[in-house]
């Protein structure tokens, strides 16, 4: 018996063991080690943080030249002062392991292609990294960082940021490993300087990886000419530009050579591309900036605003923090995972960016000789490929290796080997301006260092790609906006559909200098501003392709013209505004064709609180959920029975577009059902659209999400997509028209005001908390705040007012070992 029980023991034993040391596969996802996850010394428990958490620390390291004294406030915001500056560098990338190591780390693997390394087998995960392979973002990583290391001043600053980084990785022992990596069971690996440069191509690829050329490849074959003009206009009717209208640019001294073949080999192609559809970053990505003079203040000073809209998840994109050396004095907003402030201020100015939203991203048909893709058809010749091997690793499971022809228009993105985008059998190279080498953090080093509007130039002229619009204030009083980045010059539609790649002719032929980028400097009307919106009217001579917003620069400028005497509050005010100029143009042109006489009492019930409505996207309000419903519904009647010749992907009009062309026309074009034998008018098609809106509204009323912030649902998710991890169903408003652009996972990342007064003051908040783990205190304090529209008061110290601020809880020393 005692021998039966010892087996059964010795069974249940081993059992157990492998048990806890074995991940199982739910669902197509895998658990952690249970073992390794739950133990008492290295698990799960080690990361929650006590209420009382004590940050002060000494530390020695044989990389830093001198002492570096950090001082937290009660946000755990760090006041970073360094005898030598990069020493400062050190401790902000010590800082940025410390409370954000596996965030930094983790956008770096998604930039890299590399997700299934850590994920595990997974069709999805697999598919984003060979996309990301074929895209070239470990290659152009590598080629800019080439760059980056030739300059010494980048070169040293990096490298004292990632030994600061290592540093911090050096000290951990598995329990302190951020609960991520245990949720995942892996472990963090040494940071690199090309990581810094993969997280630089990630943001490009966020900011100015979107494009429609498959899409509108199929427009262009279903549709004649004269209707992609009325589908995809050139610039809105509405358009208010960033650099106002009436600006007398120069004359163009670049301009390009349209290829004499255009009008029957690239716009009038019968050929048809069939695709699904690529994957694309958020096209909601924007964000407002505008500065005003000081004649325009109350203070006599100039002010600066700005509120970056990307992607809102936990841990926050931002990281707060002041850096103080010998040579610079700056606070602002970091990047986890790369050096400097990237928003901000100093001592002099402020500065702060927005998307410049333009299309520098086409796509190539190649025809290759055979399916070697040894050589292509090139300038009447045949060219020879190179080739690039990625060898992407599986967790669990064999390697991968993705072969790429490269060419001279770019990488293969598309081939027979990669299927699942194109079915058509051809081949597709991009040409991207991020695979350019470049060195962004160059531009970033001298924000921090300028001391007046000649440095900011200075700074931004090393800038390239995602391309920005600058905006810039200074205690001297100047205040300016440039659309800075590397352009091409396009002849006009130039990239908007797939190009011929048999010759150079479609080619970028030359880049726009930089001097010939629109910009304004203190103009007469006492202000600069940008919305994503185009930078110029067509008075500027080069081709501002790209696919804008319009109607946040509208109401923004409207704003700004008429306030005066400005204070902090009318900033934040504004910055938080629901206004929603596009309900205000769109309403009562939906009421003027509504039939209302076939209404039933409870759909009339909804457009009499759509006529109550106060057009503001505040959290609470049922108007703007009526109207979004409605305009929907809107859209296909008018565009579905069209785009319905082909099952092909299509890229959807603006809203601009149907507002401005029902507004110039009532028979506008697309109106007439053409599948049905009679003609039907705007009225028809306006009541016909509000009667299915309406039902649509009953489902909501149902289900109870009729008010505006339940219906668009804003939150923070983790990065993981963990519930338990994220913060959901805030109840905010705002709305992608509104100055307060927010919708579901996109939105305000960073509300900064700064006014250059004497001693500068400046307000700011973002959406999370500075630490990354789940367990603190400090992951999501902020966000309570951040949805009320409420900020805080930046401290911005000097070194001897430091010590004996209250607001300081906890001090970091550094020193050299």
């Amino acid at each position: 018996m005692r021998i039966v029980l010892l087996i059964v023991s010795a069974t249940i034993t081993t059992f157990l063991i492998f048990l806890l040391n074995t991940s199982i596969a739910i669902s197509g996802s895998k658990t952690p080690r249970f073992g390794a996850f739950l133990s008492p010394q290295n698990g799960f428990w080690q990361n929650a943080e006590a209420s009382n958490v004590d940050f002060n620390k000494k530390f020695t390291s044989p990389h830093l030249g001198g002492k570096v004294d950090v001082y937290f406030d009660e946000r755990l915001v760090p006041h970073v002062y360094a005898e030598k500056e990069n020493d400062a560098y050190f401790v902000q990338g010590y800082l940025h392991a410390k409370f954000r190591l596996w965030q930094m780390e983790f956008q770096t693997y998604a930039a890299g292609g590399r997700l299934s390394e850590i994920m595990g087998k997974g069709k999805a995960f697999l598919e984003k990294d060979r996309f990301f392979r074929r895209l070239g973002m470990v290659y152009s990583a590598e080629q800019s960082l080439k760059t980056l290391e030739a300059n010494s001043v980048t070169k040293n600053e990096l490298d004292a940021y990632t030994n600061g980084v290592n540093a911090y990785i050096e000290t951990l022992d598995p329990a302190e490993y951020p609960l991520e990596y245990k949720l995942l069971d892996y472990k963090p690996e040494k940071w690199t300087n090309l990581k810094t440069q993969l997280f630089f191509k990630y943001m490009s690829y966020e900011l100015a990886g979107f494009d429609s050329d498959f899409e509108m490849t199929n427009a262009r074959n279903i549709f004649s000419p004269a209707d992609i003009e009325q589908l995809y206009p050139i610039a809105p009717d509405s358009l208010d530009p960033v650099v106002a209208k009436g600006t007398i640019f120069q004359d163009a001294s670049h301009l390009p050579k349209k290829p004499v073949n255009a009008d029957s080999t690239y716009f009038h192609s019968p050929a048809v591309s069939d695709s699904t559809l690529i994957p694309q970053p958020d096209k909601n990505n924007g964000s407002n900036n505008w500065a005003v003079a000081g004649s325009k203040t109350k203070s006599g000073a100039p002010m600066l605003c700005n509120d970056p809209h990307l992607g809102l998840s936990l841990p926050s994109l931002w990281y707060e923090m002041q850096i103080s050396t010998p040579t610079l004095n700056t606070y602002g907003a970091t990047f986890p995972g790369s050096p400097s402030v990237i928003i901000g201020f100093n001592d002099s100015c402020a500065w702060g960016v927005t998307n410049a939203s333009r299309d520098v991203k086409d796509y190539y048909e190649i025809e290759f000789r055979d399916s070697s893709m040894q050589e292509y058809k090139f300038n009447g010749g045949w060219a020879k490929s190179t080739f690039r091997n990625e060898i992407i690793k599986i967790k669990g499971e064999p390697d991968v290796t993705e072969t790429i022809a490269v060419t001279l228009l770019g990488p293969v993105i598309y081939d027979k080997k990669f299927p699942n985008v194109l079915k058509d059998g051809k081949y597709y190279a991009l040409r991207w301006l991020a695979q350019d080498a470049s060195n962004e953090l160059l531009a970033f080093n001298k924000l921090n260092h300028a001391n007046n509007y000649a440095d900011f130039l200075d700074a931004i002229s090393n800038y390239q790609c995602p391309g920005q619009n600058f905006a810039f204030a200074s205690k001297a009083g100047d205040i300016a906006i440039k659309q800075e980045g590397k352009f091409p010059a396009k002849w006009e539609r130039q990239g908007d559909y797939l190009m011929p790649g048999i010759d150079s002719s479609y080619a970028w032929q030359s880049f726009i200098p930089n001097t010939e980028n629109p910009a304004m400097f203190n103009p007469p009307r006492g202000f600069v501003s940008s919305a994503n919106q185009l930078a110029a009217d067509k008075s500027y001579p080069y081709y501002l392709a790209g696919r804008p917003f319009i109607y946040r620069g509208i109401i923004i400028n409207r704003w700004l013209n008429r306030l005066s005497n400005i204070t902090v509050e009318d900033m934040q005010q504004m910055q938080t505004d629901n206004y929603d100029v596009f309900g205000e143009v769109a309403r009562p042109l939906l009421l003027k064709f509504l039939n209302q006489q076939d209404l039933s009492k409870d759909e009339l019930s909804y457009i009499d609180k759509l006529k109550e409505w106060n057009l503001r996207t505040d959290y609470n309000e049922v108007g703007s959920t009526i109207l979004d419903k409605w305009w929907r519904r809107l859209q296909k009647e008018v565009f579905s029975d069209e785009f319905a010749k082909t099952n092909l992907p299509l890229r959807p009009p603006d809203n601009s577009t149907l507002l401005e062309g029902l507004l110039r026309d009532s028979t506008f074009k697309f109106v007439d059902n053409i599948s049905t034998p009679q003609v039907e008018n705007l009225r028809e098609i306006v009541s016909a659209s509000f009667k299915k809106a309406a039902k649509d509204l009953d489902t909501a009323k149902r289900n109870d999400y009729l008010i505006w912030g339940k219906y668009k649902n804003t939150g923070l998710k983790h990065l993981l997509n963990i519930p338990s991890f994220s913060s959901l169903q805030l109840e905010m408003g705002g709305s992608l028209n509104s100055i307060n652009a927010n919708f579901r996972n996109n939105g305000p990342s960073w509300r900064m005001i700064v006014q250059l007064t004497k001693d500068t003051e400046a307000y700011g908040v973002y959406p999370g908390g500075q630490s990354g783990n789940p367990g603190s205190r400090y992951y999501d304090n902020f966000v309570d705040d951040w949805v009320k529209g409420k900020y805080f008061k930046l401290l911005f110290l000097k070194k001897q007012e430091v010590e004996n601020n209250d607001k300081i809880k906890w001090t970091m020393t550094f020193s050299k070992a």
